[in-house]
C-alpha cells in the first residue's frame, strides 16, 4: 500500500518503526492474516515478525483473536490514534511527576538562580511556556493584558487559569476589544474581566514578581508569517512599574462581558 511521503512520516513521529508501519499497511490493505502471510504481504523477516506484531498490538495498531494460528486485525486509524495519544499523555504525565519530583526540589535548594534578570524570549511557544510557568508559580496574585495577538496564548491557559481560581488566587484579564467573544466568556467565568480598545501590547505580572511583556512581532519570519517577541523579567521594580500601567488601563476599560 502506498502513502504519501507527509502520511509515512507522520506515522514515524508518533514513534512507529519502518517494518511497523509496512506490517499495519498491509494488514489495512490485504485484510487480517496469519503472521506467516502478514510477513510475505510487508516484505517484513519472518524472523521479525512476531515483534513487530507484538509491538503494534501494545501500541494499540492491531488486534489478534484466539485461533490457532493466530490471526491479526487492523484497527481503525481513530481508534489506534485514540489510544496513542492516551498512552502518550500518560507517559509524559507520569515522566513529568518523576522530573518534578526530583529535579525541581534540587534546583530551588540552589537558591542563586544563574540567569539574567531580563530575557528576551522569541517564537510563540517558548513564550507560552514562560507564561505558563508564571501561571503554575503564582500565589496570589495574576495581572494578565491580552491583545488580539495573543489568543493562541490565551486558550492554552485557560486550564492552568481555572487551578488558579480554584485555589483563591486572584485573577484579572484586561481583553482587546477585538479579542472574541468566545474567549472574553470563557475567561469571565474564572477572573474579572474589563475590555479595553486599542491594546497594542500585552503582558503577564505574577504576584508582583514576574512579568512578561508582549513586545510583537520579530524582524524573523517562522512558518505563520512572524516570530512574536517578549521579555520576561523576575524583577519586582519592573513587575510594579507594569503593574502601574495595568491598573491605570483597567480604571479606563470597560467592564462588559457580552
Amino acid at each position: 500500500m502506498i502513502i504519501s511521503d507527509k502520511s509515512r512520516k507522520a506515522m514515524e513521529n508518533l514513534g512507529l518503526t519502518g517494518y511497523e508501519i509496512k506490517v499495519y499497511l498491509s494488514i489495512l490493505e490485504g485484510g487480517p492474516g496469519i503472521a506467516s502471510e502478514i510477513s510475505k504481504l510487508s516484505g517484513v523477516p519472518y524472523s521479525k515478525i512476531y515483534e513487530v506484531i507484538n509491538t503494534l498490538e501494545v501500541k494499540g495498531w492491531l488486534e489478534s483473536n484466539s485461533s490457532r494460528p493466530q490471526k491479526f486485525f487492523p484497527k481503525s486509524p481513530q481508534s489506534a490514534l485514540a489510544a496513542m495519544r492516551i498512552r502518550m499523555e500518560n507517559e509524559i504525565k507520569d515522566s513529568e511527576n518523576l522530573i518534578m519530583s526530583e529535579l525541581l526540589p534540587i534546583y530551588q535548594k540552589r537558591g542563586i538562580k544563574e540567569r539574567p534578570e531580563i530575557w528576551v524570549v522569541r517564537g510563540i511557544h517558548n513564550i507560552v511556556g514562560k507564561v505558563s510557568e508564571i501561571i503554575l508559580d503564582c500565589q496570589a496574585e495574576l495581572l494578565i493584558a491580552l491583545p488580539e495577538v495573543a489568543e493562541n496564548i490565551a486558550k492554552p491557559a485557560q486550564p492552568m487559569l481555572r487551578a488558579l481560581y480554584e485555589k483563591g488566587v486572584s485573577i484579572s484579564v484586561l481583553a482587546s476589544g477585538r479579542t472574541s467573544s468566545d474567549t472574553v466568556r470563557a475567561i469571565s467565568r474564572i477572573a474579572q474581566v474589563r475590555v479595553k480598545d486599542h491594546m497594542f501590547g500585552g503582558g503577564v505580572i505574577g504576584d508582583s514578581r514576574q512579568v512578561m511583556l508582549l513586545l510583537g512581532e520579530g524582524s524573523n519570519v517562522d512558518s505563520n508569517g512572524f516570530e512574536p517577541i517578549a521579555i520576561w523579567a523576575e524583577h519586582s521594580g519592573l513587575a510594579g512599574l507594569a503593574k502601574d500601567y495595568f491598573e491605570y488601563l483597567w480604571a479606563d476599560a470597560e467592564n462588559k462581558i457580552t
